[in-house]
């Protein structure tokens, strides 16, 4: 129990640990943990969109992808230029204490491989959550998300993920939540429409 204790822990680091793309963006902040938490749902959604995708296995490879990223931190593009994580290292010094620690491995090397149906998803689902937040960067005036947006969009492996990244693209980020109804947004309640 005293293992599966600090696998939590170690999970809620990855909370305070920022994505460091941003600061190259110049505006967006999120940490490893809101970024997992999104693709997880993407990845879910993909899956079923998928009539032979493993669910189950999506949502693991999404959920465990990034986790090696509490003991290495992120690595943006610039830094992977110059520094070198030892990933593996990282995996199975976790792996190595958990119950289920070969699944874990496995689900890490397969991500990593990116061979299967359901690694492809994943990494779609990866690249589609930097989109959206791309995008929402974009809606709220950071004029380099233009430039960023064709390298991720490159990166897509399916065609579903492909079409949804050009809907996100021609979407309103700030808009999901407004309807037609503009009584609703001066009064606030439906019993006094």
């Amino acid at each position: 129990m005293k293992n599966l204790a600090n696998f939590f822990f170690e999970v809620g680091m990855l909370k305070r640990t920022p994505r460091t793309g941003f600061q190259f963006l110049g505006s967006g902040a999120e940490s490893v943990a809101e970024h997992i938490f999104r693709t997880a749902i993407i990845g879910y959604t993909l899956a079923r969109l998928d009539d032979e995708a493993d669910v189950g296995r999506v949502l693991e490879l999404c959920l465990f992808h990034d986790v090696p990223e509490a003991r290495t931190g992120d690595l943006n593009y610039v830094n992977k230029k110059y520094v070198k994580a030892d990933e593996a290292k990282a995996v199975e010094d976790l792996a190595r204490t958990l119950p289920f620690g070969d699944h874990y491995r496995s689900a890490l090397q397969e991500f990593a491989a990116a061979g299967s149906r359901e690694a492809l998803i994943a990494h779609d689902a990866d690249q589609l959550e930097m989109i959206l937040a791309l995008k929402e960067y974009k809606d709220l005036g950071n004029r380099y998300a233009d430039e960023w947006y064709p390298f991720a969009v490159r990166r897509l492996k399916t065609e579903p993920a492909q079409r949804l990244a050009e809907t996100i693209w021609a979407t309103d980020s700030s808009r999901w939540w407004f309807d037609d109804d503009a009584e609703w947004w001066v009064k606030g309640r439906k019993d006094q429409l």
